[in-house]
């Protein structure tokens, strides 16, 4: 889940195109989702952290009128890199996975397949 992590926060700070602090990418992230959050808000913090330590990320730490001071993030030149790598290996395990199910759920098949409980 870290790794799909990554992958969404690194898209929303590259189609930004701008610096973000931590709960605006939150926000960003659930009004993309529509369903909801893949992952809980908190967990995001700790995957920014992460990416600013690989260096797929930069931030900078701004004090703020109201609260806390409020980190911002930028996607690097190594981030989009990384996004476009990401995003491929994505498209190619999700392409898996979509075959593998509509494999397992063909008519005629063995009768081993996965039966949900009622």
């Amino acid at each position: 889940m870290a790794g799909l992590s990554s992958l969404v926060l690194l898209a929303v700070l590259a189609r930004a195109g701008r610096e973000m602090y931590g709960y605006e990418i939150a926000k960003a992230v659930k009004a993309e989702g529509e369903g909801g959050l893949i992952f809980k808000q908190g967990a995001i913090y700790p995957v920014l952290r992460s990416l600013n330590a690989l260096g797929l990320l930069e931030s900078r730490v701004e004090a703020s009128a109201f609260g806390p001071p409020r980190r911002y993030y930028n996607i690097t030149d190594e981030g989009r890199k990384a996004l476009a790598e990401w995003q491929f290996a994505w498209r190619d395990m999700r392409e898996f996975v979509d075959d593998a199910l509509k494999a397992g759920i063909t008519p005629g098949g063995t009768g081993n397949e996965y039966q949900p409980s009622a």
